[in-house]
Parts: structure tokens; sequence; C-alpha cells
């Protein structure tokens, strides 16, 4: 069999100028994708872009469930393979290798500017791990029935409330390891937690389509967001803590939007982001310094990642991760880059380039 090299001379198969040889390493380095970017004017252009694309050594070897960034070069994940991987996404090197659960890692949750950090599990346990200690787990909280779904450190890292599928919450003291409240909702099936900065409040979401607000002196229920009409799978607090957004399962469209809420004396809805098909799995607010108005973004099983204008609701940008699978989980790295986990293509390093407006861009994988 025969082909032509660049200069369209018939060479046999397993013969190549060394122009040929290098452009084959060239593209081979090269990722294509397809996004769409929105203009204020309302039109949508579909680009096809090119652009140096890095793959490292994976940081597991099934699907990923979970991603979190632990400082501005770690980031903490786990999955399917019941390991707990902190890895420098800056270099593609892991760090860390963390083994203890039975079953898969279903929640990280990381004690910021530290090397500490949480790990659930589909166990029925919760582990503290240090990176600059032993492999084996600082702390263990065994509490819960079934599979714990949610974590949520207190701003003071005193704290630690983790929620399960067995309707519970439950309230730790770090430093014992010992259960110091509980509380149970009928069906309240967790999906997410997480701590209002510099406040004793702790945000949930449920399978019963509910926003909870809990107020952790007590373990009481504080206030209940008007019920959605799909199942809550994750929440997020801006970091001011006046905001959340919440985001829905759902199929073909139906659903499968993020919500805005005030945090203050209102609570109400604030505003809506609609435009993915599947089930959104993670949203998360992106730091003031990547745009002039306050922007967010979500991941869905859609194999897609979204910008909104926060204010307005407009889509601003649409990343499509081709191959991936449903997208997991989406965690802010550093002011411009983000890192989303997925089902099958491991941990997807995204960067926000402003050359031609907001857009983003899939750099690297691991």
């Amino acid at each position: 069999m025969l082909f032509r090299c660049h200069l369209k001379r018939a060479l046999p198969q397993k013969v190549s100028c060394k122009f040929c040889a290098v452009m084959g390493k060239l593209q081979s380095k090269l990722k294509y994708s397809t996004y769409k970017y929105s203009r204020p004017d309302g039109f949508r252009d579909e680009r096809i872009q090119t652009k140096a694309f890095q793959e490292y050594s994976p940081a597991h070897v099934d699907t990923v469930s979970v991603v979190a960034a632990l400082n501005s070069d770690l980031c903490v994940s786990g999955g399917k393979d019941k390991t707990v991987v902190a890895y420098n996404w800056r270099t593609g090197n892991v760090v860390k290798r963390l083994k203890g659960h039975e079953r898969e890692i279903t929640k990280i949750a990381c004690i910021h500017k530290s090397g500490q950090f949480f790990s659930a599990s589909r166990d029925k346990m919760v582990m503290m791990w240090d990176l600059q200690g032993s492999s084996q787990p600082r702390q263990q909280f065994s509490g819960h029935s079934m599979v714990v779904t949610g974590l949520a450190v207190s701003p003071d890292t005193s704290q630690l409330c983790t929620g399960s599928r067995d309707n519970t919450l439950l309230l730790w003291d770090v430093g014992t390891g010992q259960c110091v409240e509980r509380a149970s909702v009928s069906r309240n099936l967790v999906t997410h937690l997480c701590w209002v900065p510099r406040e004793p409040y702790i945000l949930q979401t449920s399978e019963d389509k509910t926003i909870r607000l809990w107020d952790s002196r007590g373990l009481q229920v504080a206030h209940v967001f008007p019920a959605k009409q799909h199942i809550q799978t994750h929440c997020e607090v801006s970091e001011d803590g006046h905001k959340c957004i919440s985001c829905s399962s759902g199929f073909g469209g139906e659903g499968c939007e993020a919500t805005l809420w005030d945090l203050r004396q209102t609570r109400n809805r604030i505003c809506e982001y609609k435009g993915h098909f599947q089930t959104v799995a993670s949203c998360v607010f992106l730091p003031r310094a990547l745009a002039l108005t306050p922007v967010i973004a979500t991941s869905s099983h859609d194999c897609k990642v979204k910008i909104w204008n926060q204010d307005s609701g407009a889509c601003l940008f649409t990343l499509s991760l081709d191959g991936s699978g449903p997208l997991t989980s989406l965690a802010v790295a550093d002011t411009v880059s983000l890192l989303c986990a997925s089902f099958s293509r491991g941990i997807r390093l995204l960067r926000v380039d402003h050359s031609r407006g907001l857009e983003l861009q899939e750099v690297a994988g691991f």
C-alpha cells in the first residue's frame, strides 16, 4: 500500500520523510474541539478550535466522581477506583495516592491553604487526610447507615457536617472525631452540603427537590427555599455569603437548570440558567477577575460546560467535551482555570481565554 508525503511522492507505507514525521508528532499534540460563542446581540456562532493539549498521567483508572481544589497548585479527587488522589495539575504529577475506603468516593471537602482534606464514600465512612502526614487517615468518622453524599467544613475548620441518603445530617468535632449533633428529616436524601462563609449556616440540596439552610448551633433547619420541579443535585455559596446557586436533574432540556438564590433576609429566587439538555451535576461561582460582570459555570451530563452571566442569565459560552461521558464535578483551580471531572476521560483542565471575548479552552487532561 502506498501513500503520498508532502512532496506528492508515492512511498512505501513504512517510509516517510523527516518533514512528515515532524508534522505527525505535531498533529498528535493538537486537539480539536467544538464550542459555541454567544455574542451580546444574541447571535450564536459555532467554531472549531485547534489548540495545544497536554495529556498527563491519569489520576484514576475509572470514573472520577469528584474533584476539589486544595490550593493554587493541587487538587484532590476521588472516584470509582476507591482511591483519593492529590495531584499537581500544573505539572501533571501525582503527589499522593491514598487508599482506605472500601467503595467509590462520593465527595471531597478541602481545608483551603492547608494540606488537610476529607473524603466520603459509599462505604458509609468519612476520612480525614493530611498531605504532610502518613498515608493512613488522620481521623475517621463513622455514623451514617447509608452512602455519605454531603461534606462541609466550618469556616474555622473545627467542625465537619456530613449528610447521607439515610435522611440524616451529622455534625462532628474535627479534633476528637466525635459526633456532637444529629438531625433527621423524612425523605431528605442529601445530595450536597456547603458551609456559608463566616456564618454558622450550612446549605443543603436534596432528592426531595428542596434546598435547606441549617443552623449549625443545634443543627436545626433555619429556612427551606421554595421546592423546585426536579432533584437538586449540587449547591455552592458565593465568597461574600450573600448568594447561592443550586442545580437540577433532568433530561431532554426539562429541568436541567441552575438557580441563583438570595441568602440574605428576602431569600428569594434571583435568576435561572437554562440551556443544558441533561442533569446539571455541578455549579460554581467564578472569580470576579474573570469578567466585568459576575459569572458562574455549570457542568452537565450532556458533556458540556457553560459560562453564564450571573445577572442576566444569558449563556456566554459553551464548551463541548466530546467523548467525556457525563461530567460529574467542577472546581475553580485558580483565577483563570477550572477542573472538570468526567465519567470517561478523567479530569479536564479548562482555561478562560480573553483574546476573543470570554472563552473556555480545554488545555490538559489527567
